[in-house]
């Protein structure tokens, strides 16, 4: 098996980036889900689960901090807030997060027709994940839901294709993955206990239950009932459906594209 594509999500629900390299922490991958979008009257998370938009907004880490862009080609570079104003956020084991300012606010605001603003996590230690998620204690985790790293097949989407049908096209990008290999039998990421990437050592997770955010097409952002309907049929057991796995790093590296995968 060996690594087919890589990707960051520099601000939660936005756009993927794809990447040719994975520089890999004990929080997940550098530049990975520290920036995120939060209500600002309430400061409660905002995902594409209930504002689909964020999907069609693209952003890249910079030297200073990072750069969101629109589909119409505005574009803004927010420096990372290292003095900026504390915000008391709804991600767990969060208590706050760091206000990225007003140009910032405005601009996620007009885009998705609300107030909003944007946060960074300054320290990845500034959060820990669960116990009962397969975390260690004192793991530190970035604004992933569930853990630092999560990895994906192409076999097992071909075999969740396949139970679908032809339509919809269930493209790789409506799972969020990290890290995507060829994989050779579909799922048998499910029985994996420690993996190595390049020069990364993980340890599996857990499996990742999925959301209704895997129904929304990235590109269209069409809602519909595919893939959560199929995997009820298939790949549902403790009250979700599952595709994909969590990692969590033992040791920090780099992956590239093309590295081959080893079960340990």
């Amino acid at each position: 098996m060996q690594v087919t594509s890589l990707h960051t999500y520099p601000v939660k629900s936005m756009a993927a980036v794809s990447q040719r390299t994975l520089d890999v922490e004990p929080g997940g991958p550098v530049g990975d889900r520290r920036w995120a979008v939060v209500d600002a009257r309430t400061g409660e998370k905002v995902t594409a689960r209930e504002e689909p938009g964020l999907l069609h907004l693209a952003a890249s880490t910079t030297g200073a901090g990072v750069r969101v862009e629109t589909r119409d080609g505005r574009a803004l570079d927010v420096a990372r807030p290292l003095d900026g104003r504390r915000v008391t956020t709804t991600f767990s084991r969060l208590s706050h997060a760091l206000d990225a300012g007003d140009e910032a606010a405005g601009l996620l605001s007009a885009e998705l027709g609300r107030p909003l603003r944007l946060v960074w996590q300054a320290s990845v230690t500034d959060r820990s994940f669960r116990l009962d998620l397969g975390g260690l204690a004192g793991e530190p985790l970035s604004l992933a839901d569930a853990g630092p790293l999560l990895l994906t097949s192409e076999t097992s989407l071909a075999q969740l294709q396949e139970w679908v049908g032809p339509e919809p096209d269930l493209a790789m990008a409506r799972f969020r993955p990290n890290v995507v290999v060829d994989g050779d039998v579909p799922f048998e990421e499910d029985t994996w206990g420690q993996v190595r990437l390049g020069d990364v050592d993980l340890r599996v997770q857990q499996t990742c239950d999925r959301c209704v955010l895997t129904t929304i097409d990235p590109v269209s952002l069409e809602k519909g009932k595919e893939p959560i309907r199929t995997l009820s049929r298939h790949r549902k057991w403790d009250g979700a459906v599952w595709f994909g796995v969590w990692l969590a790093p033992v040791s920090a590296g780099r992956i590239h594209l093309g590295d081959a995968l080893s079960v340990g």
